[in-house]
C-alpha cells in the first residue's frame, strides 16, 4: 500500500538499474486472450502504456479496441487533477456492470492515481471486485501480478511508496511509426506545493547518456523521424548523476545522431540554462518549440507554489529564448484560483500572457491534491470567481494563439505527416517544427514524410495547407 510520508522521503541512496526480462513461465499466460487499455494523463502515462502493451504482447495477449470484447481491461491513470479521478471512477463503474455479465474478465487500475494513499485505501475498501492494482514503480512486475491474480483469484494490490529504480530494456509497442517518446529521467524533486507527482513518481533519477543515445540511434535506424526526450522536469537531467553532463550536453549529443527532429518536455523555468538555449539555437534538428510552464504571473502566488522563480526572471528567460532561437514558439501551463489568489494576482498573470503572447496554453482551475501543502492552504475564493477568471484567461490565450497562426498564412513550413486527418479522411495531419497542427491535402503515400506545406487557411488551434516545393 502507498504511504505519503514514505513517498516524500529523499535519501542519498543511488537508484538501482534493473534490466527487464520476461520469465519463460509467463510467455503464454495471455494465449487466446485480448486486452484493452485506456490511458489518462500526460506523455509519461502514454509512454507507460506503450510499455504495458508490449509486456502484455510478450505474454501472448492481443490488443482489442473494443473494451466489451477484452479479457483484460486496464485503466492507466493520472493524479494531477480531481477531474481525472472522477473520470476514472466513472469508467470503473461502467466496467463493474460489464464484469457482472462477464465475471471472468480481469480488471486492473494502474498509474499515478493508485500511488495516492487515499485512492489506494478507497479501492481496497470499496472496489474489492477489481483484480489487479499496481503503481508507477512496478510496471515491470505486471506478469507476476497477473499470474498471482489468476492463481489466487483475489485482488492483487501492489503499490510501492519508494524513491524508485531505473528499469532498462523495457519493451515498447509504440503508438506511432514516425514519432517516439524516449524517457531520459523519472520522478521529480521540486515538490511544488500543489503537485502530487513527486509523491507518485518518486525521486529524480536520470538514465545514463549511453542508454539514451543508444535508444535514439536505434529509433533512427528503424526509420523514426522524430523523438521527444521525456521527463517530469527534463531540464534537471543529470543533476543526480556523478558526472559533469547535463541537459544541454544530452540535447547536443542527441542532435548529433542526425535524427531529423528532436523535442523535449517538460521544462521547469528554474533549470533552463543559457547553455541549453544556445544548443537549441545551434542545431536545426532541435525543434524551435519550448513548453515553459508559468503556472502564475504573481510573485506572491509563485512563492506559495514553491516555483523558485519570479515573474521578472520568467520574462527574462522568455525573452532570451525568443531572441536566440529564430521563430521559436512557446507554450505554457497556467493555474487559476490557487489558494490566496486575488484579482490583483490574477491580473499579474494576464500581464505575463500579454507580454509573452503564447502560441497556446493548458489552463486549469486549481485542484487540491490531498497530501500536498497547497491542499491545506486557506482557499476562500468562490468557484464562480475562479471560473470567470479562467474564461477571461482563455479568451486572451485564444486571441494570441490565433494571431500566432495568422502570421504563418501563405508561408511555407515543414510538417511531419503522421496520420489521417480527423476532420477529413482525404487529408493528412501533422505538426510543424513549432508544434502547430496542420491538416494537409496530400496522398496517403506521404505519411511519415516531412514535407513543405503552404498554409492556406488559419484557425485558432489548427491550420490547413497544401504541399508545395520551396523551389
Amino acid at each position: 500500500m502507498p504511504n505519503l510520508l514514505e513517498a516524500k522521503k529523499r535519501t542519498q541512496i543511488k537508484p538501482k538499474t534493473i534490466n527487464y526480462e520476461l520469465e519463460e513461465k509467463y510467455k503464454t499466460l495471455g494465449k487466446n486472450k485480448t486486452y484493452f487499455i485506456k490511458t489518462y494523463g500526460c506523455q509519461m502515462n502514454e509512454h507507460d502504456t506503450e510499455n504495458i502493451k508490449a509486456i502484455l504482447e510478450q505474454m501472448s495477449f492481443k490488443e482489442t479496441d473494443i473494451m466489451e470484447n477484452a479479457d483484460l481491461i486496464l485503466l492507466n491513470t493520472c493524479a494531477i487533477r480531481e477531474n481525472a479521478h472522477n473520470k476514472v471512477f466513472g469508467m470503473i463503474g461502467r466496467i463493474k456492470h460489464l464484469k457482472e455479465s462477464k465475471p471472468n474478465i480481469i480488471v486492473g487500475v494502474c498509474g499515478c492515481m493508485v500511488q495516492e494513499e487515499i485512492i489506494a485505501d478507497e479501492i481496497k475498501n470499496k472496489y474489492k471486485w477489481l483484480d489487479i492494482v499496481f503503481g508507477t514503480h512496478n510496471i515491470n512486475e505486471l506478469p507476476k501480478i497477473l499470474a498471482n491474480n489468476l492463481t489466487n483469484n483475489k485482488l492483487e494490490l501492489e503499490v510501492y511508496s519508494i524513491e524508485g529504480d531505473i528499469i532498462e530494456n523495457m519493451p515498447v509497442k509504440r503508438d506511432s511509426k514516425y514519432k517516439a517518446w524516449v524517457n531520459i529521467m523519472y520522478g521529480c524533486d521540486k515538490f511544488c506545493t500543489y503537485c502530487i507527482v513527486p509523491y507518485t513518481r518518486g525521486k529524480q533519477r536520470s538514465r545514463t547518456k549511453e542508454n539514451i543515445i543508444k535508444e535514439v540511434e536505434e529509433l533512427k535506424k528503424q526509420g523514426y523521424k522524430e523523438i521527444t526526450l521525456l521527463g517530469q522536469n527534463v531540464n534537471a537531467y543529470g543533476k543526480d548523476l556523478e558526472v559533469d553532463y547535463d541537459m544541454s550536453d544530452l540535447l547536443e549529443e542527441t542532435a548529433k545522431t542526425g535524427i531529423e527532429r528532436v523535442r523535449f518536455v517538460t521544462s521547469h523555468p528554474w533549470d533552463f540554462t543559457d547553455k541549453m538555449i544556445d544548443v537549441i539555437a545551434k542545431y536545426p534538428n532541435i525543434m524551435p518549440y519550448i513548453h515553459l510552464p508559468l503556472q502564475s504571473g504573481s510573485n506572491k502566488i509563485l512563492k506559495l507554489m514553491g516555483r523558485r522563480y519570479t515573474k521578472e526572471k520568467y520574462i527574462d528567460l522568455y525573452n532570451k529564448i525568443k531572441e536566440k532561437i529564430p521563430n521559436c514558439s512557446v507554450t505554457t501551463d497556467i493555474i487559476v484560483g490557487f489558494p490566496g489568489e486575488t484579482e490583483e494576482d490574477f491580473n499579474d498573470t494576464l500581464d505575463v500572457v500579454n507580454t509573452c503572447k503564447y502560441d497556446s496554453a493548458f489552463t486549469f482551475i486549481f485542484s487540491p491534491r490531498e497530501g500536498t501543502p497547497a491542499a491545506k492552504m486557506k482557499d476562500d475564493t468562490p468557484l464562480e470567481i475562479k471560473e470567470q477568471r479562467l474564461y477571461k484567461l482563455n479568451d486572451l490565450i485564444n486571441k494570441y494563439a490565433r494571431e500566432a497562426n495568422e502570421k504563418l498564412k501563405d508561408k511555407i513550413i515543414p510538417v511531419l505527416l503522421e496520420n489521417i486527418s480527423e476532420k477529413n479522411e482525404e487529408m493528412l495531419m501533422g505538426y510543424t517544427d513549432t508544434m502547430k497542427l496542420v491538416n494537409v491535402k496530400a496522398p496517403k503515400e506521404k505519411l511519415g514524410q516531412i514535407v513543405n506545406v503552404k498554409i492556406k487557411d488559419v484557425k485558432t488551434w489548427s491550420m490547413d495547407g497544401v504541399i508545395e516545393d520551396k523551389s
